[in-house]
């Protein structure tokens, strides 16, 4: 018998017939002898049009509110999944966030979990109940509903598979593991039997779309094992593991890319000691997180500092710079949406040299502009223009061999 922490994705429960397909899958789980713990997200489209909502009424809403509104899309599901459970005789009832008190800090909208308290779940776990969760939110410092920032369902499952002493955290989705690249752009993408948890941090946080960020964080540091599969289709998927627990690494694991980025150079600042704190401490403030940064010095005492950030943060952060214009002392800004990110990950790169070049040489020979370049010690990230996202992604996923044969 395991204890089994099952979290379902929107399109895992987009409508009433998947639903019932999930209560199935967890049926089976129970049938089988296991404790299970269910995480579900809001209905595929719900949680976009809750924001839309919002938005319209108010670009710079109250954040509190937002989450008041956003969460309900979850709270909704996991009624609907705890009846479709006990339609099929299962023991089941759902909870909200705030009920199971997971607990959060006061940064609304992209809250961050400070701990659980799981002992009521475990204790009903034991007596056969199977507890549906709303994934993606809890409770802050304010007694007040926090959401955890767009895919934190994922955060939700994996911290609950901690808090709860779980054998695996399973997480459903509309695809059936982690392949090298999005197969939808690349029909020889491979599905990896299994992948480091750093590997997948760094996937995740470049645009894979797979697992949120912080889920494989978390996982990473509680030493959570994770498993990848599809709501649709009896396969295996991809475990997420120790990096111990993978005998042969790949020199690259994947290419992942992201068209959510934009672009910002600040031109013409005074190159002097503090410039860089003025200009990125006050987006730091404004939770504007940013990622890529390059800095130009020019011979007339000025420096251009680009950098890189999520395209919804861009109208809040030109507002930021502007407001602190005379600190800054820029002569203008300029700004392009229309870029993407791509990035070469994997565990195997610390031990092979040649890797970026290999990289830089293959989009040369495409005709692919490099805008920005940065490197950690398992990833090489450029940023290039958005047209060519495709052509690149298909021209690296090859140069590195990693085409299914």
């Amino acid at each position: 018998m395991a204890r089994i922490v099952m979290k379902f994705g929107g399109t895992s429960v987009a409508d009433l017939d998947r639903i019932r397909n999930v209560a199935a899958r967890v049926k089976r789980e129970v049938a089988a002898g296991h404790e299970v713990a269910v995480v579900v997200s809001a209905m595929a489209g719900v949680t976009n049009q809750l924001v839309g909502w919002c938005q319209a009424l108010s670009p710079l809403h109250d954040a509190r509110e937002y989450d008041t509104v956003v969460a309900t899309g979850e709270q909704v599901t996991s009624g609907l999944v705890a009846i479709a459970l006990q339609e099929m005789g299962v023991e089941a009832r759902s909870w909200q966030g705030w009920q199971i008190r997971l607990l959060t800090d006061g940064a609304h909208g992209k809250a961050r979990i400070d701990r659980i308290e799981g002992a009521e779940l475990i204790r009903r776990m034991g007596t056969g109940q199977v507890p549906v969760i709303a994934g993606f939110q809890g409770i802050g410092p304010d007694n007040r509903v926090t959401t955890l920032g767009r895919g934190g369902s994922d955060t939700s499952a994996v911290a609950l598979a901690a808090a709860l002493l779980a054998d695996r955290c399973d997480i459903y989705t509309d695809v059936d593991g982690v392949y090298t690249t999005d197969p939808r752009i690349v029909a020889k993408a491979r599905k990896l039997d299994k992948i480091a948890y750093e590997a997948m941090l760094e996937l995740a946080s470049v645009g894979a779309k797979v697992l949120q960020t912080r889920s494989v964080e978390l996982a990473m540091k509680a030493r959570v094992r994770v498993q990848v599969l599809s709501s649709f289709q009896d396969l295996p998927g991809t475990l997420v593991v120790d990096e111990d627990e993978i005998v042969e690494h790949a020199i690259v694991s994947g290419i992942a890319y992201s068209r959510d980025e934009a672009k910002v150079t600040v031109r013409r600042v005074p190159d002097r000691p503090g410039i860089a704190a003025a200009i990125f401490g006050p987006l730091a403030g404004a939770g504007v997180n940013v990622d890529m940064i390059v800095q130009n010095v020019s011979a007339d005492g000025t420096t251009d500092m680009t950098f890189t950030l999520g395209r919804a943060d861009l109208p809040r952060a030109r507002k930021v710079l502007d407001d602190n214009h005379a600190t800054i002392g820029f002569v203008e800004i300029l700004d392009d949406p229309d870029v993407a990110k791509i990035s070469v990950v994997g565990v195997g790169m610390r031990s092979h040299a040649g890797v970026a070049n290999t990289m830089f040489r293959t989009l040369a020979e495409k005709g692919i502009n490099i805008q920005v370049i940065s490197t950690s010690e398992i990833k090489v990230s450029v940023l290039i223009g958005a047209e060519y996202t495709e052509l690149a992604v298909r021209a690296l996923h090859t140069a590195y061999g990693l085409d299914a044969g």
